[in-house]
Formats: C-alpha cells, structure tokens, sequence
C-alpha cells in the first residue's frame, strides 16, 4: 500500500482525538507546574512541560515508524516482542533503579524508561497472537489457562519491581478473553472476590460468616438436590468463608505499609488526612473549588501552590477540574468516551480474528487508565499510581500508549488484505 492511500485508509476520527487529548494534557501539565513567581516559559525544558513537549515530537517520530513497517509484523513478531519484555521485566528486578518504592527504571544518563508500560502492549500483541490461531477455542479449559499465563507472567514479574498499580493493568486483558468465549462465570468471580474483599473491611468477619453459613444452608435447601450439587455448595461456602478470614493475610502480610494505607485511606478517608489521605483530599478540593465553568486557565490555587502532590501524572484530573470545572471534566470524559467506542468499533469490523483481539486489547487496557486515574482522583479508587492516557507526563507512558494505538490502527488501515506471516 502506498503512502496516500495509507493515509486515506486510517482512522482519522481516532487521530483526532489522540491529537487533541495529547496537546491538551500538555497544556495542563504546563498548568500544574506553572509558577506565577518565576518566569516559566511554555518552551522551559527544564519544566515538566517543556520535556513532555519532547516525548511528544518523539513520540511522533514513534508513529511515523509505526506507519512505515509493514502490518504482518505484529502478528509475526508478537511472541518475539513479547519475549523481549519479558526479559527486560526480569533484568530491571537486578540492575533497575528504584522509584518511588518501586525497581522498575532503567537509567541511562538523563533516560529513564519502564519497561512495564511497554509490555502491556507486548502483553495484548501475544496474547492475541495466542488465542487467534483457528484450532483454538477461547471456551476450552488449557487455551484459558494459556491466556491467563500471557497475562499473569507479567503482573507477577512487575509486582516483584514494587509496583503493584501497574500490574493490576493486565488484569483488564481478561475482558478480552471473555469477548472471545471465556465463560461469563469466570469475570463475575473475579467481581464477587473483590467485592468480598472491600465489604470484608468494611463489615465485622463475623458478621460476614454468619451471612456465609445462611445463605449456604438455604442453597442446600432450595437448589442442592442431589450429592454433586451438594457439594459443590459446601465447597463454595467453604471457599467463601477461607477467603473472608485471609483478607487480614492479605492485608497485612502481602500488600506493604504504604498500599495498605491506600486501601484504608478508601474506607475511611479521614483517618490519615495529612499522610496518605492527602493526596486525595487536596484532589477533591480543587476539583470541588472549580465549580460549573472553572476558575480559568493558569487560575486554579489548589494547582498554582502545589497543595496536590503529583499533579502532573498521577493527578492531572483535577487540574482539569479546578480550572475548567465540571463542564470541562466532563468534555474530557465525552472524549475519552468516544475514543473507547471507536476503538470497540474498529476491532469489530476486522477481518482477522488477530487485529480484533488486539483492538479489544487496546481498548481495554486503555480503558482501565481512564476509570482507575479518575477514580482515584475522586476518591472512589485506592491510590495506585498510573497515568492517565496520552494525558498525564511521562515519556515510557506516551511512547506505551502511542505504540498501543497506532499499531492497532495500522492493522485497521489494512483490515481488507489477508494477514499472512512473513
């Protein structure tokens, strides 16, 4: 395919909305780091801002890469590419630098990059890769276990770094495999053992168990005829109550210091309010203070004296809220929206069963960004630190995330010519 005919095959709708979501989180991180005491250019490369104006051209220079390999190589190369990120997972455990409590940098000079935002997109590529081959069933037992394994090897390697808020990303590749057959049972366990876990902290386990031991005798005494369904009941309740009493474990014993603070920091907001309720209560407050329309650009107090830590990454919402208000939040929210449906639009119409599932990859794991970052910036999500999309700084994010939708759009760009291996 030719240059213009490429050109004139993408999906310019997406584009767009890259494009403006892009310049947009420019503009704020600009905004959450201005100082109206000091003279801080647009252009200042030593602000936060002036390097997000670079990722940004490199990241173009990314795309124009992107656009000139040929399509077939991500569907030839997705075990190889998927491989490579594994082993960079595991080499940053040994040589990495630490962050912020997580091992999960490299350092070269002044470059620093993270290799796990780059796996999420080796992540989708292999996993699509594995579950499009056409003797598979994604309904089978050994193909789910498989798919599970493309998804679970990394969260493992990146909860080992520190970092857990970046491997419970992989977790949205699930909703891929139920797209693709995965029985719905499967994704409404996966529900009920996270909503188990919060009421675990938020009722008495003895209440809990008490409810746990009612419901299973009334099962058996309403559905459970026969000895299989019996014991299937028992194991059920017996298995319900097991996890009710390890959520202390879990709590305690497996999550560190700082993430079990998040999570009661969820549950009763006002029991640390100057140490880690802090971040979150300052993110209410500028986005409450911003009212209908905003107090303006470069207007917004709460951002102008810095009373929200983070507010160029993990934070960036409530700029938008302070200075735009709701009408602005929710413009910002109708876009990402839109994308979302566009992304699901496109990898429907695909002729190959490897560009779908990559498509629903994409969105999925874009989607998650979105609703966890704000989430968390209302208070309705424990502090997990992860960016929200083509939107908060950071250069191994915009590079991750670019990667993730222009390949997919690529694929689209040639979704009528047969995709053969090289």
């Amino acid at each position: 395919m030719r240059n213009d005919q490429l050109i004139n095959k993408l999906d310019w709708q997406v584009i767009l909305i890259y494009l403006i979501l892009v310049f947009s989180g420019w503009l704020n991180i600009y905004a959450a780091d201005y100082d109206p005491d000091v003279n801080n250019g647009i252009l200042n490369f030593s602000m936060s801002s002036g390097k997000q104006l670079i990722w940004i051209g490199s990241s173009f220079l990314l795309i124009a890469l992107i656009m000139l390999l040929d399509f077939r190589f991500y569907d030839s190369f997705a075990y190889i590419i998927y491989g490579i990120l594994i082993f960079l997972l595991i080499v940053v455990l040994i040589f990495g630098q630490e962050v912020a409590g997580s091992k999960s940098w490299f350092e070269l000079g002044a470059f620093k990059f993270q290799p796990a935002e780059f796996t999420k997109f080796a992540a989708a590529l292999g996993l699509a890769k594995y579950l499009s081959k056409s003797t598979r069933k994604s309904s089978d037992l050994k193909v789910q276990s498989t798919g599970f394994l493309f998804i679970g090897l990394p969260m493992i390697l990146i909860i080992l770094q520190g970092d857990l808020g970046s491997a419970m990303v992989f977790g949205s590749l699930i909703l891929v495999m139920f797209r693709e057959g995965m029985h719905p049972l499967i994704l409404i366990l996966g529900l009920g053992v996270i909503i188990l876990f919060l009421l675990t902290l938020l009722v008495r386990q003895t209440v809990l168990l008490i409810g746990i031991v009612v419901l299973t005798l009334l099962a058996l005494g309403l559905v459970a005829k026969s000895p299989p369904k019996i014991a299937i009941v028992l194991i059920a309740g017996l298995l319900t109550a097991g996890f009710i009493r390890s959520v202390d474990f879990i709590l305690t014993d497996v999550l560190k210091p700082h993430q079990q603070k998040r999570v009661m920091s969820l549950i009763n907001p006002n029991a640390d309010p100057l140490g880690v309720g802090w971040n979150v209560t300052q993110s209410k407050i500028a986005i409450g203070s911003g009212g209908l329309t905003g107090k303006g650009y470069l207007e917004g107090t709460q951002t102008k004296f810095d009373f929200v830590p983070e507010q160029t990454t993990d934070f960036i919402f409530c700029t938008i809220g302070e200075e735009q208000g709701w009408i602005g939040s929710f413009l910002l929210v109708a876009l990402f929206s839109t994308l979302f449906v566009r992304l699901i639009y496109l990898a429907e119409r695909q002729k190959s069963s490897f560009a779908r599932i990559y498509g629903y990859g994409v969105a999925s794991i874009l989607f998650f960004h979105f609703a966890v970052n704000i989430a968390m910036t209302i208070g309705l999500f424990p502090v997990i630190g992860i960016p929200l999309p083509f939107f908060s700084y950071g250069g191994s994010s915009l590079w991750g995330f670019s990667m993730l939708l222009f390949s997919f759009l690529k694929l689209d760009a040639h979704r009528m010519q047969v995709l053969q291996r090289w």
